[in-house]
């Protein structure tokens, strides 16, 4: 059997809260033909926590059959320094001889990129193993810190990177992106569209009982899961709920925001601070408690900010996957170029940053038919396996790793 290693600064494996995307992969490619090994940093993405013990330097642990080569990195909180030298720590990691020398060789080498130098030290490791190299973008560098105005398009960083990703979009073997139409900004950097495949964010739909949500009589609960962080739009929702507590017909709805970030203590205060009792502020969950948690909920919301330059390549947000695969209707607040919810026809959607908006489509879905939510959940369901379930997106990513080689 064929063998990728998947270089991924951020992975987490299946215990741990947030994305799973390669753990998820990874599981389901024996059954295409490859296996995968995912190296990634020691540290927990947001918290910064460290994994491994002191003194340890890597550790291979196997979870559900996927092998993980945790590789040290220094810890870190938020988006300072330390987080840089973190990334700069993990690139040294990956690119010291020896770092993988317990790992079977491999066949190819995905480099994932939510920053491009751990791509950049997959592409190493794949000359230096004499393998086919597959850049993964999950967020395009420069070009989103620059949409969300925290880089200037001239500044010497946004020249560094972006000359870095032009080099690795020509030396890949082939192009996996998430973003949907992301090839329409790699394509006109002379990219043929051929080698870019689209594998979008998903979920494992049979972790999730396909059943329809049994409304209490009285009682509508809201769930958010997720990050809590500047991009996620979350005051809007503060704001929508203050705007249902103080409705006739809000005082039967209640938000449950389950999940950890940099802007949750600001959240909780700006909550306290509005006197606001229909909110109930949650810590994270592991991946694979959520089924059991999502199916407490009548109906989920989603926001972000209102930055359709930064969203005109699409969303894939693995929230929204995981939604749909618990058979409960979301509402949406969002301006971009996709809207999977609408397109399962599975929610309601409203503008961004909008938070009468939101308030009038949360009490408009309390209100809604039990039957009514029970329809929007079930296609959602439909939509989500015939489109996001990993088993899919395996065999996608396994032929896209099969070309890789015949073209070698």
């Amino acid at each position: 059997m064929k063998h990728v290693w998947i270089v991924n600064h951020y992975a987490l494996g299946p215990g741990e809260s947030g994305g799973t995307r390669h753990f998820s992969l990874a599981r389901q490619l024996p059954a295409n033909g490859w296996r995968a090994t995912v190296i990634a940093a020691s540290t927990a993405h947001p918290s910064g926590r460290q994994r491994l013990g002191d003194g340890e330097t890597a550790r291979l642990q196997t979870f559900d059959g996927v092998p993980f080569l945790w590789l040290r990195a220094r810890e870190y909180s938020g988006n300072g320094r330390a987080r840089v030298l973190n990334m700069l720590d993990f690139t040294r990691a990956v690119l010291r001889r020896g770092a993988a020398a317990g790992l079977e060789p491999p066949d190819a080498v995905i480099g994932s990129s939510f920053h491009p130098l751990a791509a950049w030290a997959a592409r190493r490791l794949a000359r230096r193993h004499g393998v086919p190299f597959l850049f993964e973008v999950r967020d395009l560098w420069p070009q989103t810190p620059i949409d969300m105005g925290r880089l200037l398009p001239r500044h010497p960083v946004a020249v560094v990177l972006r000359r870095l990703e032009k080099s690795l979009y020509r030396s890949a073997a082939r192009i996996v992106v998430v973003p949907p139409l992301a090839a329409d900004y790699i394509a006109p950097l002379g990219i043929a569209r051929d080698r870019i495949v689209w594998l979008p964010n998903g979920t494992d739909a049979g972790r999730f009982p396909a059943a329809p949500a049994q409304a209490l009589p009285g009682r509508f609960t809201l769930m958010y899961f997720g990050a809590h962080g500047e991009a996620n739009g979350l005051d809007t929702l503060i704001d929508a709920m203050r705007i249902i507590e103080d409705s006739p017909a809000g005082s039967a709805v209640a938000l449950r925001m389950v999940g950890e970030g940099p802007e949750k203590p600001a959240l909780e205060a700006r909550a306290r601070g509005l006197g606001l009792k229909n909110i109930r502020f949650e810590d994270a969950v592991p991946k694979e408690r959520i089924p059991a948690v999502a199916a407490e909920a009548d109906a989920f919301v989603i926001c972000v900010r209102n930055m359709p330059g930064l969203y005109r390549f699409g969303i894939s947000m693995n929230k929204i996957f995981d939604y749909l695969a618990a058979t409960r209707p979301t509402i949406i607040g969002v301006d971009a170029a996709n809207n999977p919810v609408a397109e399962a026809q599975a929610g309601l959607t409203v503008p961004p940053e909008n938070p009468q908006a939101l308030a009038d489509a949360i009490l408009r879905m309390a209100a809604l038919p039990p039957g009514e939510r029970v329809r929007m959940g079930t296609a959602g369901r439909r939509y989500l396996e015939a489109n996001h379930d990993f088993g899919l997106l395996s065999a996608r990513l396994a032929s896209a790793l099969d070309a890789s080689l015949l073209e070698a």
